[in-house]
């Protein structure tokens, strides 16, 4: 049967080369990946739905609260389970996983991410795990748009295309928003956007939105009719709901960040789920609206229906007083990311994009609300509209993406009555957040590694190259209790090099010797036994740790040290050399594979 596959395979190529073009082969695999994203998106949501419709049962119902305190565990051992004895391996982060096959790994996606987050994700958020959907649907089809131009062997530029299509595909089918895909692709995979990239895309999105329709229709996942006109009256509104917004945003990412940390200490896997899930559990139970994605709270959010919201809780006695109501949307806004950090820290899989819609819809919610009941101004102003503005802001400061925050929103609404507001918060969400924030929640460990790609052309192609090609190993190394004696016979004359690195016993380096140093006295044969090593040697101007160091930090201690070659070392032991003019090779021939 592999032979067969193989030989088909390879017929299918040669056909392909006879009578596709590149450029058409590209468009046609695009809208096979936006038709299989758009397919993923279906099938996550209805699993996700099934699951949902199944614990909250009417037999499950009769026994009060209790399954919001017990169902969010049981999920993630659900889970832990999969993963650990059917799947046996971790399907990683969603979209930073998706992001660092890019820049590390050639764009190669193992092939079980192509249904782990298919089966994991809808578990996770049907048993009431506080994340979204968004990330696993993206990180699937991305999957599957690597390992298809695995298989039809294409080349690495080609390949990160494939993703970004998919990536398109998934959210245009999530959310009917093709054009907001788009631009969701560009903005968060560092896409070129150019006349060869856009159009795949296009196709992607248009293709995955049709699979879409045929299977819900022109059913959306929020939808809403805009009502409110913008006036010109609000515009201080909207910047002071900017400001506010990166304020939550910065909350959001530096909470969630610390707490995977203070999680992560948890060395055992299951005593890390138990904690997770009984705190999550536990917090649920308090704040019934935190149960799973929230979409249906943001919903009751959009049509101004916030007693639906808020749902049955401690406080149902008091929510005739608005600043009960106010102090509760605050509570959402607060704890929705203490959830979320805690499902994924738990091993939940899932993402934080509807998390982050759920926080600026409260946000804004609460907001408007807030102003409306000041008793400060005449006239009251729209609290749906602030709601949804509320979501482009934080998406923009979370996410750092806002355009896609911005166009989004604008699809959502079927129109562009509220571009302004929406472009005034969103501006000022992100520009306050990245001062502050510099990376995205989705890229911030990637940036820290090193291993982020981004819009910045030297940036990309020096975070693609690949250290390990270009290190040198033809030197003589010399041993630090050598004499002038052994450098010549064992070092000179067996050598084309000018430089020698020293080395301890233990391969621990210890500096270098050149040429140059040696060439006066190298051939005074009274000094072989009185000269030693480490009379001669010298330090290295720079060392390059292969464990730490990315290019970019390599490129700099090249222009710092105004050196040729310098020493690599791993764990404080000698690797090789790496010249100044390898470098500048591979990096011109990797420039050139990112920008056919």
């Amino acid at each position: 049967m592999a032979k067969f596959r193989k030989s088909l395979l390879h017929r299918f190529l040669s056909w392909k080369s006879r009578n596709l073009s590149h450029r058409q082969f590209l468009m046609i695999l695009s809208a096979i990946i936006g038709f299989l994203a758009g397919i993923c998106a279906v099938t996550i949501k209805n699993l996700t739905h099934f699951i949902q419709v199944f614990v909250k049962g009417d037999t499950v119902i009769s026994y009060h609260n209790a399954f919001y305190f017990i169902f969010p565990l049981i999920g993630l051992l659900i889970v832990y389970l999969i993963l650990k004895f059917l799947i046996r391996k971790k399907p990683g982060m969603g979209i930073p996983a998706t992001l660092y096959a890019i820049s590390r790994q050639k764009g190669i996606m193992k092939r079980f991410q192509m249904y782990s987050s298919l089966i994991t994700a809808p578990i996770t958020v049907g048993f009431g795990g506080s994340v979204g959907l968004e990330a696993p649907t993206v990180a699937t089809g991305a999957s599957i748009g690597s390992n298809l131009s695995r298989m039809f062997l294409l080349n690495q530029t080609t390949r990160t295309l494939l993703i970004g299509c998919a990536a398109a595909g998934a959210m245009s089918s999530i959310f009917n928003a093709p054009i907001a895909a788009i631009i969701f692709a560009i903005e968060v995979f560092s896409l070129d956007l150019t006349l060869t990239s856009l159009l795949p895309l296009l196709i992607a999105s248009v293709s995955a939105v049709l699979t879409s329709y045929f299977f819900f229709g022109s059913e959306i996942i929020l939808p809403f009719s805009l009502e409110d006109a913008f006036t010109i009256s609000e515009v201080p509104y909207y910047i002071l709901l900017g400001v506010l917004a990166a304020g939550c945003s910065i909350y959001f990412t530096r909470v969630h960040f610390r707490l995977m940390k203070l999680m992560a200490r948890i060395r055992s896997g299951i005593l890390r789920l138990f904690t997770g899930g009984l705190l999550l559990g536990l917090i649920i139970y308090f704040i019934p609206p935190l149960y799973g994605e929230g979409y249906s709270v943001v919903n009751n959010l959009l049509q101004e229906n916030y007693l639906e919201a808020l749902g049955t809780n401690l406080f149902n006695a008091y929510l005739e007083n608005i600043w009960v109501v106010i102090l509760l949307l605050a509570g959402l806004v607060i704890f929705k990311i203490i959830a979320t950090s805690l499902t994924l820290s738990a091993g939940g899989i899932g993402g934080i994009f509807a998390p982050v819609m759920f926080m600026g819809s409260a946000m804004g919610h609460g907001f408007a609300l807030l102003l409306n009941n000041l008793g400060l101004f005449n006239d009251k102003i729209s609290v749906s509209n602030f709601t949804l503005v509320g979501m482009a802001g934080l998406m923009a400061g979370v996410l750092h993406a806002p355009l896609t925050a911005i166009f989004l929103i604008a699809e959502l609404t079927h129109g562009y009555e509220l571009f302004i507001p929406l472009m005034i918060t969103a501006a000022i969400s992100y520009m306050i957040t990245s001062k502050f924030q510099p990376h995205s929640v989705y890229t911030m460990e990637l940036a820290q590694r090193g291993d982020l790609l981004t819009h910045d052309k030297d940036q990309t192609v020096l975070t693609l190259m690949n250290i390990t090609r270009v290190i040198e190993k033809n030197f003589i190394a010399l041993n630090i209790d050598m004499n002038l004696g052994d450098v010549v016979h064992q070092g000179v004359v067996r050598s084309s090099r000018n430089i020698f690195p020293v080395i301890d016993e233990n391969r621990n380096f210890m500096g270098i010797i050149l040429l140059d140093d040696i060439r006066s006295i190298m051939f005074k044969e009274k000094l072989y036994e009185e000269v030693k090593v480490q009379d001669i040697m010298q330090q290295a101007p720079e060392i390059i740790d292969i464990e730490t160091d990315r290019m970019r930090e390599i490129m700099q201690k090249f222009q710092v040290s105004n050196a040729w070659n310098l020493p690599v070392v791993k764990d404080g032991k000698y690797v090789g050399f790496i010249s100044k003019s390898k470098m500048l090779t591979a990096y011109r021939q990797k420039l050139i594979e990112v920008t056919v």
